[in-house]
């Protein structure tokens, strides 16, 4: 199977600080990749350093065989930042749209289509800034999706999201992995992380292990996903 993200040796440092520590990780194309911990333990690190943002202190990291920062990649990616990353006085279609122009994105309907998968066909001429917290993360999400990416880099997407959404977030999700997309979403959410073919277990920086929600599980005889997530913590020493 073909990798789209191939991290090796990847170290991360902020001064004294190991934010990401000999990370080595081969993400399978068309697939759900979950990295699962609690926060401050280096998923939106490593998030950054697929997308090129950041630069390793040591190792590398290429996305479709390109290493990166690179410009031909970026094209390629969508990013789901924490924060919305909007722009609040603009409004929802003025916000996919900006997005859809800087990734060379032309065509008006993926906008009307984006708006419209994300329920906000309504209020697509509403300014951001009159949006609740829910739909701005809906907008933030179809910035995301508009240019129809082959790699898709969500940093926790489901915060303040209702139920209802997140499920229909969670469906979507599975149908760009049946259209070849390939997703790395980072959440400290369990039932989330179920929905993921793979996980990679993080804390402080390290990745503690990485399989399928039922191997991880299996591995070492836990009955959830948390409790295989405190048995791998325990192990690699508190």
């Amino acid at each position: 199977m073909e990798s789209a993200v191939v991290a090796e040796g990847v170290v991360k440092s902020f001064g004294p600080i190991r934010a990401v520590e000999d990370v080595t990780l081969h993400v399978d194309a068309g697939l759900t990749y979950g990295l699962l911990g609690p926060s401050g333990c280096g998923k939106t690190t490593l998030i950054r350093l697929i997308l090129g943002t950041l630069r390793p202190s040591k190792g590398s990291v290429s996305v479709w065989g390109q290493p990166v920062p690179s410009r031909a990649v970026l094209s390629e990616t969508g990013y789901m930042p924490q924060d919305t990353g909007l722009y609040m006085e603009l409004s929802a279609r003025e916000n996919v749209g900006f997005f859809a122009r800087l990734y060379g994105c032309r065509e008006q309907d993926n906008v009307d289509q984006v708006l419209e998968l994300m329920e906000l066909s309504h209020r697509a001429d509403s300014p951001v800034n009159t949006l609740s917290g829910g739909m701005q993360r809906r907008v933030s999400l179809a910035c995301a999706l508009v240019h129809r990416p082959r790699l898709l880099l969500l940093d926790e997407p489901t915060v303040g999201v209702d139920p209802r959404l997140r499920a229909a977030f969670w469906s979507h999700f599975h149908h760009l992995n049946e259209a070849g997309t390939t997703i790395i979403v980072s959440s400290h959410v369990m039932d989330e992380a179920a929905r993921c073919h793979r996980l990679v277990l993080m804390r402080d920086g390290l990745l503690l292990s990485e399989g399928t929600p039922d191997e991880l599980q299996r591995s070492v005889g836990a009955r959830s996903l948390e409790e295989a997530f405190l048995i791998y913590a325990e192990a690699r020493g508190g």
